[in-house]
């Protein structure tokens, strides 16, 4: 049961910029800088506190998160990623898989009910300037992130009420069709990558297994409650079926270990690092699942998937600081790293709110 004081630690690490990366065992690590990529997940998470609490020591975490974003933004609508403790960013563009993050964090603002429009306004600023940067992306991962983020925004419109003049009408119609297409284009090219990589005993979109696969049968379970696409639903159920033979092997989670991966005819996937972002994906894969098809067996894995974080996992021991409420940086193939950064706070907070939904 998520209660205020598992939030703690997202105010240790956060300052008057943003959420910091690192920190060194249980204390922020201003050397490490800030990155994007947990700014956005940050807004995420103060976004669902924000609405399981509706106190304004939550609305102010979403300002700054936000904040942060629209600094990030450059010229042409792109993020950049990794920023120093001085406020100077290190990079002009960040990753795909950054920018791709943001849309999704974005999305996830303006679809909410519960966030004041002037910051809904704010947000889809930054989404129209993001928006002709999704024809360049490549990337798999890159692309999954951002097809998430179309789909939230699309929703978000599609409850617009447009009580507007006929030009802004019409803008914002023309936005929703722009918007249906990449989705479409988007969910088309996974559909192909899936089709072009997987045969009898290999369901997936690559010849390999890396970080972060939950997002991809996720963005087609999405794109599939905009479109219809029954094909979209297909494939998006096949492959986690593939997941989950991998990852609840032995009854337990157990993500595909950082150090080696899982390569098409390896005989085994990598046992370490377990990493806590890897469970978070995990678990709001399942409860996509769960919510689509209301069968209770996604459920009860979204839930093995928290449990990863409190004990039931391969070394059988809490990855939880008992002092902050922290979340530990993983399991190692000798012991557990007990540096508590951003992401793993985050994916322990995150996770546990998707699933108590």
């Amino acid at each position: 049961m998520f209660t205020e004081s598992d939030s703690y630690p997202i105010f240790i690490l956060t300052d008057d910029t943003g959420m910091i990366q690192h920190s060194n065992f249980a204390v922020p690590d201003p050397k490490s800088g800030y990155t994007t990529d947990d700014n956005a997940r940050a807004l995420i998470a103060s976004i669902l506190l924000y609405e399981k609490y509706r106190t304004n020591k939550y609305l102010n975490l979403i300002l700054r998160y936000l904040s942060f974003l629209t600094y990030a933004q450059n010229k042409n609508g792109g993020f950049r990623n990794f920023m120093d403790y001085d406020r100077h960013f290190l990079e002009e563009n960040g990753s795909e898989d950054c920018f791709g993050r943001c849309l999704w964090c974005l999305g996830f603002t303006i679809n909410s009910n519960y966030i004041d429009e002037n910051i809904k306004y704010s947000a889809f600023k930054l989404i129209k300037n993001a928006l002709n940067n999704i024809g360049t992306l490549t990337s798999i991962r890159g692309k999954s992130y951002s097809l998430i983020g179309l789909c939230l925004i699309y929703n978000s419109l599609c409850k617009t009420n447009i009580n507007q003049s006929t030009s802004s009408k019409n803008k914002l119609i023309s936005i929703k069709e722009t918007i249906k297409k990449y989705i479409i284009e988007i969910s088309n090219w996974l559909v192909e990558n899936f089709l072009n990589n997987s045969d009898d005993s290999w369901k997936w979109f690559e010849d390999k297994l890396t970080y972060a696969n939950s997002i991809i049968p996720l963005s087609l379970f999405r794109s599939y409650g905009i479109t219809g696409k029954k094909d979209y639903y297909s494939i998006a159920i096949n492959s986690l079926k593939f997941l989950d033979k991998i990852y609840f092997k032995d009854g337990f989670f157990k993500p595909i270990g950082c150090k080696g991966w899982y390569k098409k005819g390896d005989p085994y996937p990598a046992k370490f690092d377990e990493q806590p972002i890897e469970a978070c994906g995990s678990a709001i894969l399942y409860k996509e699942a769960y919510n689509l098809t209301k069968d209770t067996f996604y459920k009860e894995r979204a839930l093995l998937c928290y449990e990863w974080f409190t004990g039931n996992n391969s070394i059988n021991k809490p990855i939880i600081n008992k002092l902050t409420n922290s979340c530990y940086d993983g399991i190692t193939e000798s012991k557990i790293n007990l540096n508590s950064g951003a992401e793993s706070i985050l994916a322990k907070i995150i996770t546990q709110l998707i699933i108590e939904i």
